[in-house]
């Protein structure tokens, strides 16, 4: 498998990663460059992270995963996205401006949420025998730019709509958990 066939790949699966960092980046106030290099680092990590071990696992485990993988980032995303719609209904309307708070236990939920997929195709390297240090070094470097993009570009976006904002990032990753569910139980295809 070529760069070009794994730039792809990696393209692909920083999706949902890119999706939700444009949420993140909708909730700061004012672009706060170390918190997105942190969501980055999260994303892309997480993204690299799930196919080597899927690589290690084997087809063996795969079968496990694939029955409820689904439902584990549906929840995630659902949860995220429901409590973001909800503080943004009940945010006390004051002219002080609070600081986006960056929450790691939050992150990582949502790079797990988001990097699941990335499992499967890591098992689907092992059968191909792909060099998996060069396909994890790609994918984890394109989700990592996009992610960095992504808060970037929904910063500028959100400066200017807070609470609408808000809530349309929590409705993407509601719709987001949606598709992936969608998705693994065939109801739609993409």
């Amino acid at each position: 498998m070529g760069f070009f066939e794994l730039l792809m790949i990696g393209i692909g699966l920083s999706a949902d990663a890119f999706s939700v960092s444009v949420c993140k980046g909708l909730n700061m106030r004012k672009l706060n460059l170390g918190h997105a290099y942190i969501i980055a680092l999260f994303f892309g990590g997480f993204q690299a992270l799930m196919p080597l071990i899927g690589y290690f696992l084997g087809s063996g485990f795969s079968k496990y995963i694939e029955s409820f993988d689904h439902w584990i980032a549906f929840v995630l995303l659902l949860f995220i996205g429901g409590k973001m719609i909800f503080d943004a209904l009940h945010e006390k309307d004051d002219n002080e401006e609070t600081e986006y708070s960056l929450k790691i236990g939050e992150l990582f939920m949502l790079a797990i949420a988001t990097s699941i997929d990335a499992l499967a195709v890591g098992i689907t390297f092992a059968f191909l025998e792909v060099s998996i240090f060069f396909a994890i070094l790609i994918i984890g470097v394109t989700t990592f730019a996009l992610s960095l993009g992504g808060v970037i570009i929904g910063n500028r976006f959100g400066a200017k709509y807070k609470n609408k904002a808000e809530i349309a990032g929590g409705v993407i990753l509601i719709l987001i958990g949606t598709k992936i569910l969608l998705e693994h139980l065939g109801v739609i295809s993409f």
